[in-house]
């Protein structure tokens, strides 16, 4: 039986494993991309960013000082036993803790209002996506906190279907250069096609947590994700906006069938801090696989 404790504690370390220490693939993709760049204000953007990776991981401290909203994805296996009504309150005790002591900046806010909650939590926040795994009898979370500058950037349209794969490449490349260096270059993007209004925005948001040199298993997606990165890098926005051969360091794109008449694209952006985090519960067990 995996107790509201367990739960609690694996999100507060998962939000201090996440914020403090970025993926090795997202590191070494900016590694790559400091090694190709050939612009002096990008490789210097970019030597600054590793730095900083650096630093943050020896001190752990937040890699940036926006620790954004944390957004929890939860498996739940199907042979796992565990009092699932408890799941969501031990996730907003962990952000809580997790708030004080990694520390966190507060950023949940009111939306009317703007007050805010001073500990990351409110109506809807932390932000908990569901899943049943069948057969399996562990519970897995994973954390993507996300960031406002890009978060900002994220668009969704509602494409006729008759506009196909060109007005996606357009809608996603139109997306992309009117961020600019707003959501702090390089970044991840994350594309959802199909499904509805709202599920593409999720399946958005779901393609950052894939590693970086990944590809979608759909043939077709996965020439789309490759054709687009090399479009976006030629955009010349580069790392920080201010010039390069760098714009983002990876096309994710996750599909979903959708209505005949409909073509929901959602793109979501991800700055180059790509923190996220995992963790399986097997009853008293947690492990951490590498991110």
């Amino acid at each position: 039986m995996i107790s509201k404790k367990i739960i609690s504690g694996t999100a507060e370390e998962l939000l201090r494993r996440a914020e403090t220490s970025l993926p090795r693939d997202v590191e070494k993709a900016l590694q790559a991309a400091y090694r190709a760049e050939r612009e002096d204000i990008a490789k210097t953007q970019l030597k600054a960013i590793l730095e900083n990776i650096k630093y943050a991981r020896a001190k752990a401290v937040p890699i940036c000082q926006d620790t954004g909203l944390p957004v929890f994805y939860v498996k739940i296996g199907s042979r796992l036993e565990a009092d699932l009504g408890a799941i969501d309150a031990a996730i907003v005790e962990g952000v809580r803790n997790a708030t004080k002591k990694v520390p966190l900046r507060p950023n949940a806010v009111h939306p009317l209002t703007r007050k805010n909650s001073g500990d990351n939590t409110g109506t809807g926040v932390p932000v908990i996506e569901v899943e049943l795994l069948q057969d399996a009898d562990y519970l897995e979370l994973t954390v993507l906190p996300k960031g406002a500058g890009s978060e900002n950037m994220s668009s969704l349209r509602m494409l006729n279907p008759s506009e196909g794969i060109g007005g996606v490449k357009r809608f996603v490349l139109e997306t992309v250069a009117s961020a600019g260096g707003n959501s702090c270059p390089p970044t991840i993007i994350g594309v959802g096609i199909g499904g509805t209004a709202d599920s593409a925005m999720s399946l958005s948001k779901k393609a950052l947590l894939r590693r970086i040199g990944s590809r979608n298993a759909d043939r077709g997606a996965a020439a789309l994700e490759k054709g687009l990165l090399c479009d976006i890098n030629g955009l010349g926005i580069g790392p920080m906006g201010l010039g390069g051969k760098t714009t983002a360091l990876a096309v994710h794109i996750e599909l979903a069938y959708c209505h005949t008449a409909s073509l929901p694209v959602a793109v979501s952006m991800q700055c180059w801090a790509n923190r996220r985090a995992t963790a399986r519960i097997y009853g008293n067990r947690v492990e951490f696989p590498e991110p």
